[in-house]
């Protein structure tokens, strides 16, 4: 199989599938949240290092624990390729050390005429480090397989993100999917400031207002590494029939580092539908 070789596998996680397993298992087993009634449809969840921030996307993935999903679409910035507004990969599956997780190639093909004239570039090798660190968590919260719809976003604009949570809804539309928005918070500042910048844009993303996130990152009011990507997956949602998101876990780098000068926020989110 065409795989796409990971470029974090024992860096940004654990890179032997045993130790990758019991550290992911700890996550989301030592999460406790209480889970309404109705049928997951999206998650946000952070994008770090497992060590930093595994404890908070454990949380996210909680909520889906034992589920079946036959597409998980996730939804990333793009941090380093340019290579067009919205960016996919060329490979057949990405590989992890749990395992090869295929790309929904049918779905994507779909996704691409829906989003015309919006290009949708494939790319291959590439280095993003978002959509990766899902998966060992999607491989061990789901129960069965699951094919990927990986999307890089390198325009996070309204216009793009808006275009883009309305094609998801439509392709994947009668089908058991699930959409995962993979973001960081604020980035690089003091304990208390982070935690006025996050509290501000997750209201908004509980309020499953995408424009207000959007606004909030412009104002400065908020910050997110992916409000594009956010934005996106309460479009989709919502289109899909989703109600309610809810912040399930917020917390800080410092909250692991015990460094409170310069820390990176995270939030884990929960959407449903009552």
């Amino acid at each position: 199989m065409d795989l796409r070789p990971s470029p974090i596998a024992g860096r940004w996680y654990p890179g032997q599938a045993s130790q990758l397993t019991e550290a992911v298992d700890d996550f989301i087993n030592t999460a406790h949240l209480a889970l309404p009634a109705g049928e997951a449809l999206g998650l946000i969840a952070p994008h770090a290092g497992h060590t930093y921030s595994g404890g908070v996307a454990g949380h996210a993935f909680k909520a889906v624990q034992g589920a079946r999903f036959e597409v998980v679409a996730v939804l990333c910035p793009s941090h380093f390729h340019d290579d067009g507004p919205l960016l996919t990969s060329g490979h057949a599956a990405y590989h992890t050390p749990l395992g090869d997780v295929p790309v929904a190639r049918e779905t994507m093909a779909q996704l691409r005429a829906a989003l015309t004239p919006i290009p949708l570039i494939e790319i291959r090798h590439d280095h993003e480090h978002a959509i990766e660190i899902e998966l060992p968590f999607l491989q061990r919260a789901l129960a069965g397989d699951f094919k990927l719809l990986p999307v890089m976003m390198r325009d996070q604009s309204a216009p793009i993100a808006r275009a883009l949570g309305q094609a998801l809804a439509e392709v994947l539309a009668g089908q058991s999917t699930l959409i995962v928005g993979s973001s960081d918070l604020a980035h690089f500042l003091s304990q208390t400031e982070t935690n006025r910048l996050d509290a501000e844009m997750l209201k908004q993303v509980e309020a499953f207002d995408p424009e207000g996130v959007l606004r909030t990152q412009e104002s400065g009011r908020g910050f997110a590494c992916g409000p594009g990507a956010i934005a996106a997956t309460l479009w989709a949602t919502r289109a899909l029939g989703a109600t309610r998101a809810h912040v399930v876990k917020h917390a800080t780098s410092g909250d692991v580092s015990g460094d409170y000068t310069s820390v990176v926020g995270y939030g884990a989110v929960m959407i449903w539908k009552e």
